[in-house]
């Protein structure tokens, strides 16, 4: 297991201050500063994090951490909003210095929802769609990712749902299909349902176009969402493998633990990523 504690030990003395305080241990070290600047994945913000709070109070929170990518969420911006709510919605975003990258996820069960998530995607202005299809609509799914020339990954579960368990369920599915569907890697539920999201990084690199970072309390359905350097996810590998990927998605927080009162969980794990990320 990964710990704060274990980190700070092994990494040096730059790593373990940005992992604290990232800006002042960039401000002391070039060489760490050289490193982050290279890594291509952006960090961001999965919606679902902010479930219990209000859009102004989200992005309150994304601020104090430094935060600037959001996937969005229909209970921030409903899939039937008007183009002047949605025009309104990005000047909020423009305003708190925020990109909305993607949507989703999305629940589509009939073909009508998904040519609903498909024209609010397009409304939106995005062009990746983060969703979770029913598996016999997967055909329709590919026509509409061909007619609107999009992006659609497919949220994998864990085992707390039948459909997109894991990262190979999608893959299985998709693979003789359009190279725009593909998955968002939610590596904590992959790591639930008994898998190595490590390997499943590499091995799927190439269908994933967004990540959910994650750690998790256990390799089971038992397993919590917890701080990003607490869980059984070895998080320093992780980014060892992003780089090796040369993943060029964003790798969006998804912050389930304290749900009501999520800021101090979401504060110590993006400085624990930016602490890696500058190893």
């Amino acid at each position: 297991m990964t710990t704060r504690r274990n980190f700070l030990q092994k990494a040096s003395g730059t790593a373990a201050l940005a992992a604290l305080a990232p800006s002042i241990a960039l401000q002391a070290a070039p060489q760490a500063t050289k490193r982050a600047a290279e890594d291509t994945f952006k960090l961001g913000m999965a919606g679902y994090t902010f479930l219990n709070f209000k859009l102004d109070q989200a992005l309150e929170m994304m601020k104090k951490v430094d935060v600037h990518y959001l996937c969005i969420k229909d209970f921030h911006l409903p899939l039937n909003s008007t183009d002047e709510q949605i025009a309104a919605f990005h000047q909020t975003l423009k305003n708190a210095g925020v990109t909305g990258y993607a949507v989703g996820p999305i629940y589509m069960k009939s073909t009508q929802q998904i040519d609903q998530g498909f024209e609010y995607a397009k409304r939106v202005g995005v062009k990746l769609i983060v969703g979770v299809p029913d598996t016999e609509l997967l055909p329709y799914v590919e026509k509409k990712v061909k007619e609107y020339d999009m992006r659609y990954a497919i949220h994998i579960h864990g085992p707390d749902i039948k459909i997109w368990p894991s990262a190979s369920s999608v893959i299985d599915a998709v693979k003789n299909m359009d190279p725009r569907l593909g998955m968002c890697f939610d590596m904590g539920h992959d790591a639930r349902f008994g898998d190595d999201p490590i390997a499943d990084l590499k091995k799927y690199s190439k269908r994933i176009f967004d990540i959910h970072l994650k750690n998790v309390t256990a390799a089971s359905k038992e397993g919590k969402t917890c701080e990003l350097g607490r869980g059984i996810i070895d998080i320093p590998a992780f980014v060892t493998a992003l780089r090796k990927i040369k993943y060029d998605g964003s790798c969006s927080l998804e912050y389930e633990k304290d749900m009501k009162d999520p800021l101090a969980g979401i504060a110590e794990s993006v400085g624990y990523f930016r602490g890696v990320c500058v190893v």
